[in-house]
């Protein structure tokens, strides 16, 4: 009995946790990124389709990376500033590992709430656009996305301001964009489409050439993460 209590109880804890740190992050401007992000998708689904381009798992990939790119950018460039608006930035170095217990779930509650939206973004296009692999797409596209979102996360903890923050991650993306085209069959391309086989490569090459893409996203994502951490234990750079 006491156990299912003290469970309850966790639980409750666990949930209010979850909601003031959703609350804290993304703010109130959160609802106009997802507002941005559901337009540019159906504009150019809709775009696409006058036009008669081929709808296939390809194109559905590229159409969905940048509304997640939109869903991720308010939460990593924003929250530190978030934050000092509300006034509790010194409350929070005053808990001892700041960086693990308050950031770090923020950062996992943060990738996973972008995650589940993709999921629906994938399969509102399984049933609109094109039958697609719904786990699979969902789960690539994602690197491209935490990749981008845990570089603005780093350069928040550098920057220490919203706007400046965002103004450098703008810069970053267009040049990122315009490496894409020189880079495309890289796997040092941040944007490769695993989903479409360049012409006269073996698909076993472009596998490997995708898996390699894959880690290079995954650790540079996960070494930014640790960075930003590591950024967010020097307090005096903050208060």
């Amino acid at each position: 009995m006491g156990s299912a209590i003290s469970a309850a109880n966790f639980w409750t804890l666990f949930l209010k946790m979850v909601k003031y740190n959703m609350k804290v992050i993304f703010g109130n401007r959160f609802v106009w990124f997802v507002l941005a992000a559901i337009a540019f998708y159906f504009f150019i689904a809709i775009t696409s389709i006058y036009d008669n381009n081929q709808i296939d798992d390809g194109f559905i990939y590229g159409l969905q990376i940048m509304p997640g790119i939109l869903l991720i950018f308010y939460p990593m460039t924003f929250g530190i500033q978030n934050d000092v608006d509300a006034g509790i930035l010194e409350i929070l170095f005053g808990i001892p590992d700041y960086r693990y217990k308050v950031w770090l779930v923020r950062l996992v509650l943060v990738f996973a709430l972008v995650y589940l939206m993709m999921i629906g973004l994938t399969v509102m296009s399984y049933y609109l656009l094109a039958p697609v692999p719904v786990m699979e797409l969902s789960f690539h596209v994602m690197f491209p996305i935490y990749f981008l979102g845990s570089l603005a996360f780093m350069f928040s903890t550098i920057i220490k301001n919203g706007n400046g923050t965002a103004v450098v991650m703008v810069i970053i993306g267009v040049g990122l964009l315009i490496l894409s085209e020189i880079l495309d069959r890289t796997l040092w391309n941040i944007f490769l489409n695993p989903f479409e086989i360049p012409r006269r490569l073996n698909e076993m090459i472009w596998q490997e050439i995708t898996m390699k893409n894959r880690i290079f996203l995954a650790v540079g994502s996960l070494l930014f993460v640790l960075y930003g951490l590591f950024n967010l234990q020097k307090r005096e750079k903050f208060i």
